[in-house]
């Protein structure tokens, strides 16, 4: 997901610092969720080896439903951002995400 490892001494507020048997043994700083969600989509792009464009409807309707399952339209232009990656419109996106709750 992007996370960077790094010594306890070098953790700032917002990382998360391991602890073992008492000791600080390592800090893990989190991407911010946008770059999250870069990471997600190029995961997305390698299992399904090939451009996420290229994909068939089917395919891109599975990864807008894998995307919402993992929380990427929460994050702020996370439609528009889908939708470039996947070579659709956002209106398609939308249409993608209201057809799996049967709106």
């Amino acid at each position: 997901m992007g996370a960077e490892i790094l010594p306890p001494d070098q953790a700032q507020p917002d990382d998360v610092v391991l602890s073992w048997e008492g000791d600080e043994v390592l800090a893990v700083r989190l991407p911010q969720l946008s770059d999250s969600l870069d990471h997600i989509l190029a995961a997305m792009e390698r299992r399904h080896g090939m451009p996420l464009p290229s994909l068939d409807r089917r395919a891109k309707q599975s990864v807008v439903r894998t995307l919402e399952a993992r929380g990427a339209f929460s994050v702020r232009h996370g439609v528009e951002t889908v939708a470039q990656a996947l070579g659709v419109s956002r209106f398609t996106v939308y249409n993608y995400l209201n057809r799996e709750k049967g709106l």
